[in-house]
């Protein structure tokens, strides 16, 4: 395998965030009030996207349906890309979410739902961008040029143009709140993290569970992704609720079935969790649960209390719940990159991703 270089690109794009989050949330307030207008008649909301932005688009649909009151759902571009089917999308705010705007299945998917009668929205880090151009209304992020293949400051600040839309769509949420998030995120980065004891163990096992449900659910996923994506690991990412219902065997110590001469054993849990809201602790539950099975659980979050009934844990923010995802996945940035260069792997062009992908 490749050596990574000293300090990757990954590493410095982590860094950069609190500032892109500061300009983002700063440049989108203001635009409250045009996505109000764009939305008025609308009920529903569909959130278009691939891969991380799906990830970024999943903390959307709990904003708006917890916060908003709207239903939101996740769309499957395949019914307009390769089906081409026609659907009555009066009433509905399609929201497609690119962090490059080039992703052409996205691109189509938005412009189809507009020919359907959807009023459009585009979240994207181009504003020269096709998909900017297809929407009635753009967001722009402002997380400036982003080299490394793994998205951190992209995913980040899509989570906080998609605040800014639960605003505009007149969810119960502080617009307050959400300008402290970057001071958090700032706090939370230079905040001493031991990742050795972590990254030693993940590197020992060949799959992980990543967990997280309700707002913590997005940053789970993403998580896992970044795992697969920076390490090549089999990193499951499942709501709490979905473990339950079968995989949660999948959770395990070490396999006395291991094969002879083998360094790689069972399948640990990370859980992401906010240290508040209902979702804490059935978290704490399932920690419990996993280390009574002899596996071994790291926590994300949570708090004090997750902490302790988890083998290792690593801080998260001091946020409200709703915003909780932006900072949650901070940590889960840092252990990937430090567990990527233990590995051996530049995390910066992991092998077969680059960083606009095309679909149909």
């Amino acid at each position: 395998m490749a050596q990574p270089q000293a300090t990757t690109q990954m590493r410095m794009e982590i860094a950069q965030q609190p500032e892109a989050l500061r300009a983002t949330i700063e440049a989108l307030l203001p635009r409250a009030g045009d996505l109000a207008a764009v939305a008025a008649g609308t009920r529903q909301v569909l959130l278009i996207a691939r891969g991380t932005s799906d990830n970024a688009a999943v903390y959307g649909t709990y904003l708006i349906q917890v916060r908003a009151g709207r239903l939101a759902t996740l769309a499957s571009p395949s019914v307009a890309t390769v089906y081409r089917s026609r659907l009555d999308l009066s009433g509905v705010l399609a929201v497609g979410l690119s962090q490059s705007g080039r992703t052409e299945e996205i691109v189509d998917t938005l412009r189809w739902a507009r020919d359907c009668g959807a009023r459009t929205v585009g979240i994207t880090n181009r504003g020269d961008s096709p998909l900017a151009t297809a929407a009635d209304v753009a967001l722009i992020t402002h997380a400036g040029a982003e080299r490394a293949v793994p998205a951190t400051k992209t995913f980040t600040t899509q989570l906080a143009a998609l605040a800014v839309l639960g605003i505009g769509l007149g969810a119960d949420a502080d617009a307050g709140e959400l300008r402290a998030v970057p001071e958090e995120i700032e706090r939370l980065i230079s905040t001493p993290m031991n990742l050795d004891p972590l990254v030693g163990e993940l590197a020992a096992v060949a799959g992980v569970v990543v967990s997280g449900r309700g707002f913590a659910y997005s940053a789970a996923l993403e998580l896992a992704l970044k795992l697969k994506e920076a390490c090549y690991l089999h990193a499951m990412g499942l709501s709490y609720a979905d473990l339950l219902h079968g995989p949660i065997a999948v959770v395990s110590g070490a396999d006395p079935a291991q094969l002879p001469g083998s360094s790689r054993s069972g399948t640990p849990a990370i859980i992401v969790a906010s240290d508040r809201g209902p979702m804490l602790d059935p978290s704490i539950a399932l920690a419990r649960r996993v280390t009574g099975s002899d596996a071994r659980a790291y926590a994300i979050g949570g708090g004090a209390a997750l902490a302790q009934a988890c083998t290792w844990a690593l801080p998260g923010p001091r946020l409200p719940e709703w915003l909780a995802p932006i900072g949650l996945i901070v940590p889960g940035q840092l252990l990937a990159e430090a567990l990527a260069r233990r590995l051996g792997i530049n995390p910066d062009s992991p092998r077969g991703l680059t960083k606009v992908t095309q679909t149909i």
